[in-house]
């Protein structure tokens, strides 16, 4: 077929229509030959959609014409098109495959457009200030109940406060829980309150991994940058193995990039540190773009049955040799198990499970 030219291999033809059924499957109509077909006309590909309506949205059929129609209850408007045909994804042969939607000048509300997260609820650590904040404040404006996990409560009680100036409901949305991540016990309070009982350069070899390497036991051996490498490369490692010990329960896990020295404060204990921030600042991300890409990887339908990948700019890219050093990966579980048993015991939850998982392995 013989089509116009277009900026966009997404755009429909002139006379084209798209459609959707009620089970969510999409067609297009072609209203100057009078068909229907199941394939868009430009890239050959079928598509969906899924997921509830977006906010405030919602499904009627109209009493006079017996038609379905779709309500916009936020802006007071009514239609005839499914909203949910903006975010309408293409049918894939293998999980892995989607299409880059976003990059690195998207934003969390950008990558949340039009979605609902009512009935969904997340946990963010750090969520009073910088990157955890924007997070949690743009997840709360979609409905979704958040658990702003934080040491300073009244630091996130203030959080919460401006996200209830900008708006109400969002506010409501949220509630604060005392979690201080270098103390395993408030950990262990932590997980019992909410009931979840139920690379750089960094210098980590599988021959060097111990204990003491990931915790020196003297200021002589501690530098903090590399401190701070190792503890990035422990993140993605960490993410690998456990998204296959979770790969049965359907639980997807994802490591991922915000970005570089985003301005944050990450950087207020230090005054050089303090000026470095500042002086790339007009060449960095802001708070929103860093935390576009935890939100889409929380979020996004396409990523339906992905795990253990790597995400930068809200997509998929490789991680370095060391990050997908899978013995590397599964020493780090093993010795972090014995470092959580070093100072809780068998008191923690979960670790007589993995005692258990541990010996099978052995055997």
């Amino acid at each position: 077929m013989n089509l116009p030219e277009s900026d966009s291999e997404d755009e429909l033809p002139p006379g084209w229509e798209e459609r959707v059924t009620v089970d969510g499957s999409v067609f297009y109509a072609n209203h100057l030959t009078k068909n229907t077909q199941w394939t868009h006309p430009r890239t050959g590909k079928k598509k969906k959609v899924s997921g509830d309506l977006p906010f405030g949205w919602q499904r009627c059929v109209d009493k006079n014409t017996g038609k379905v129609i779709y309500v916009d209850h936020e802006n007071r408007r009514t239609t005839y098109t499914d909203p949910r045909l903006a975010f309408a994804v293409e049918e894939k042969e293998h999980v892995n495959d989607y299409r880059q939607r976003f990059d690195a000048s998207s934003t969390a509300l950008q990558v949340l457009h039009g979605r609902d997260l009512n009935g969904k609820t997340a946990l963010v650590t750090g969520a009073n200030a910088g990157i955890g904040f924007e997070t949690a404040r743009s997840l709360a404006k979609h409905g979704c109940s958040v658990i702003m996990a934080c040491r300073n409560l009244a630091a996130a009680e203030e959080a919460i406060n401006q996200i209830r100036e900008d708006k109400p409901a969002a506010g409501e949305n949220c509630i604060a829980i005392y979690l201080d991540l270098t103390s395993l016990s408030s950990v262990v309070s932590f997980l019992y309150s909410i009931l979840i009982l139920s690379s750089r350069f960094a210098n980590l070899t599988i021959e060097n991994i111990t204990p003491l390497t990931l915790s020196p036991d003297s200021a002589a051996k501690y530098w903090d940058m590399m401190a701070y490498n190792n503890s990035k490369l422990c993140n993605v490692l960490f993410g690998r193995q456990l998204s296959k010990n979770l790969q049965t329960a359907g639980i997807s896990v994802f490591s991922l990039h915000p970005g570089n020295m985003v301005s944050s404060k990450l950087a207020r204990n230090w005054w050089l540190y303090r000026v470095l921030f500042a002086i790339v600042r007009p060449f960095t991300k802001s708070l929103q773009q860093a935390a576009s890409t935890s939100i889409y990887c929380a979020t996004a339908i396409e990523l339906a049955g992905v795990t253990g990948v790597y995400f930068n700019n809200c997509y998929q890219c490789q991680e370095s040799p060391m990050a997908k050093d899978d013995q590397l990966a599964k020493a780090l579980w093993d010795i972090s198990i014995e470092m959580i048993q070093s100072v809780l015991g068998n008191n923690a939850p979960g670790l007589e499970n993995e005692s258990k998982r541990a010996l099978e392995e052995d055997h």
